[in-house]
């Protein structure tokens, strides 16, 4: 069977209660920022709602002398591709790269 991705979904955030929508096994994820498409974050992990749940998508605290001020985090979409094992997610995600790469090298 081969993989597939599914819908993009906004990332959620845990200061208004949302929650991640992925499976609990096996998988590839691939975090993008909303605004301009660019990448984020990818994996192949044993469990993709973990590696989501953990990713660090906050930005780290600003602080000064006069006042400490807390920057709003990244407007983030993701999805994921679940897999039977993480061996057919590791061997997923390597052939990804490899195509991202080959079409941005101009060859595709």
């Amino acid at each position: 069977m081969i993989p597939s991705w599914t819908e993009w979904k906004r990332y959620p955030k845990a200061a208004r209660g949302e929650n991640i929508e992925a499976p609990i096994g096996p998988g590839i994820y691939e975090v993008r920022y909303r605004s301009s498409g660019a990448l984020f974050a990818f994996g192949a992990v044993d469990n993709l709602a973990l590696a989501l749940s953990v990713l660090q998508v906050a930005p780290k605290s600003l602080t000064s002398w006069f006042a400490r001020r807390e920057a709003a985090p990244p407007d983030l979409d993701y999805r994921t591709c679940a897999t039977a094992t993480k061996a057919d997610a590791k061997t997923a995600a390597e052939r990804m790269i490899g195509r991202r790469e080959t079409y941005l090298s101009g060859a595709a």
